[in-house]
């Protein structure tokens, strides 16, 4: 059946694309396995310099990137402008990483059988890389997965997101501008019960990336065989707010951390854990700065929260709010939804059980807890089934570090919130939350083989 994708605020349709099914699959992936040999054997400076002409020229088009990615995700244009600059920087790691892709020497004679021999490894491409993408960072995201296997030498064939697939065609535009050779780069574009399902399952492919749900990561790891897979999954992002914080940067950093992109980011803040002697003041200029919020059309340039990506998800998510409501929570703003559109919603009096604290939300909804000592509230943020990434606010070092080592999560993010991250550090999760890492270099480690060489001397 064919793709319709639609401006996610006045749901136009913008563009109809072909679904590929199995047989379009397999053609794309045996394309990139045909362009494997050529590309793997492509000295690393000159896979860099189309990395990184691939970056100027998506830099070169950043008011087009930007305007599609606000209409095809309902991103609001301030947060597609930063998604276009933060993937100009990935891309142009990925070029950097690729001139530093290096082994080291192994010292054999720490062996006694190891005497009179040499060892050294090096690092080599896999073949071919499935990636599947989201619909919330329909460029970034991307980025993350093309840019280290361009890098490392691999080809890859990618799924992006359903709902937001036009952002990758321009994307793979840019790169063939900049000279990527045929196959090294496939996209195929449907849904993920059927064109990511081929995909996974193809034999082919040596690894999968995949950013997504728990469910359906949980699917993948079942289907797809004896190959490499990287999952970056979802979060009930929780930050911890202590009465040392400067509550002038931690109320609009929280603000922001919770309605940006209408909560569609898998570091989203959700649970917001306040320390009961500042909560009154944290929570009258937390619901006030909520409430200056522009809600609109997310080509406004001073729009704030634009569209959800369906009227199902923004149903889903009104229908957990008003479960959690039902069941004693109170809401400190107005329940609005107008189809795709959910206003910003702040709960309090929620408790560790409803939908809206224990499962991912992905969505513009917070709840506010408070909490009597440190102690307490470490052990609120620490209780989640998944652990990617979590923010402490404090002065007290000890505190930080006691975080630090009670958090089973990838990332602690101290005086700041869940929601940072720059792209060139590493980023995944643990538990529900995922298995590997992104950024861009530790990504490649992921996307390349070990290779030793042991020479007898003998």
């Amino acid at each position: 059946m064919p793709l319709e994708v639609h401006d996610k605020f006045t749901g136009d349709l913008i563009q109809t694309l072909p679904e590929a099914e199995a047989e379009q699959v397999d053609a794309a992936v045996r394309r990139a396995a045909a362009a494997f040999d050529a590309w793997s054997a492509t000295p690393a400076h000159r896979r860099a310099a189309i990395l990184l002409a691939a970056a100027q020229r998506i830099a070169a088009r950043s008011d087009e990137f930007t305007a599609l990615i606000a209409r095809e995700a309902g991103k609001a244009w301030k947060y597609s402008a930063g998604e276009v600059a933060r993937s100009v920087e990935t891309f142009t790691f990925a070029g950097e990483e690729a001139k530093r892709i290096h082994g080291e020497t192994v010292p054999m004679d720490a062996s006694a059988f190891g005497e009179k021999r040499v060892g050294f490894y090096l690092r080599s491409p896999l073949g071919v890389v499935a990636a599947i993408t989201p619909f919330n960072f329909p460029l970034n995201l991307v980025a993350h997965k093309v840019g280290p296997a361009l890098a490392a030498g691999n080809t890859l064939v990618l799924k992006p997101a359903e709902e937001t697939p036009l952002t990758a065609i321009l994307m793979a535009d840019c790169f063939r501008d900049a000279g990527l050779p045929d196959g090294v780069l496939e996209l195929v574009h449907g849904r993920g019960e059927v064109t990511g399902e081929a995909l996974v399952r193809h034999p082919t492919p040596a690894k999968i990336s995949f950013t997504g749900s728990p469910p359906v990561g949980a699917h993948i790891l079942s289907v797809a065989g004896l190959k490499r897979v990287t999952l970056e999954l979802g979060n009930n992002s929780g930050t911890l707010v202590e009465p040392d914080a400067n509550l002038d940067l931690a109320v609009p950093r929280t603000v922001m951390s919770a309605f940006a992109n209408s909560g569609q980011v898998c570091i989203s803040l959700q649970r917001l854990y306040v320390h009961e002697s500042i909560a009154k003041t944290f929570i009258d200029r937390f619901v006030a700065a909520t409430r200056a919020l522009k809600v609109g059309n997310p080509l406004d340039r001073d729009c704030d929260v634009g569209p959800m990506i369906s009227d199902e998800a923004a149903e889903r998510a009104d229908s957990w709010i008003q479960e959690a409501i039902a069941e004693g929570a109170t809401p400190l703003v107005e329940r609005r939804r107008e189809g795709r559109m959910l206003w910003p919603m702040v709960l309090t009096n929620t408790r560790p059980e409803m939908k809206v604290m224990c499962r991912e939300a992905f969505a513009p909804l917070v709840s506010i807890v408070t909490y009597r000592d440190f102690d307490q509230g470490l052990s609120m943020l620490a209780d989640s089934p998944y652990g990617l990434q979590a923010g402490i606010y404090t002065k007290d070092l000890q505190k930080a570090f006691k975080a630090v080592a009670k958090l089973d999560v990838g990332g602690v993010m101290v005086n700041d919130t869940s929601i940072f991250r720059v792209d060139q550090m590493p980023y995944g999760g643990n538990r529900m939350s995922g298995i590997g890492r992104e950024g861009v270099r530790f990504a490649i480690e992921e996307m390349t083989n070990l290779k030793l060489v042991c020479f007898n001397l003998e």
